[in-house]
């Protein structure tokens, strides 16, 4: 099972997320955390500015950011609203 690294700024992020949301976000991270390629998660990888990051669906507007640290350990950078999250 991969190990989940949570930066600050994602716990903080998270704590600020309407409770519908924060209710979906744990029920997919254990999914996450099992294959975070599933096709549930709607997985990417990003580019530009981002590259070298990805990103997965919480619901249709949320996303969370992550970075693999290694093939065992991933880290949880940052969840926002779509419009925001990228920038």
């Amino acid at each position: 099972m991969i190990i989940l690294v949570y930066s600050n700024y994602f716990l903080k992020s998270a704590r600020k997320l309407p409770k519908i949301q924060q209710n979906k976000l744990a029920e997919l991270l254990e999914k996450f955390q099992k294959n975070p390629f599933s096709s549930e998660l709607h997985t990417k990888s990003l580019t530009g500015k981002l590259a070298g990051f990805y990103s997965f669906r919480i619901t249709r507007d949320w996303r969370v950011i992550f970075q693999f640290l290694s093939s065992e350990k991933i880290q949880l950078i940052d969840i926002g609203h779509r419009k925001d999250i990228y920038k």
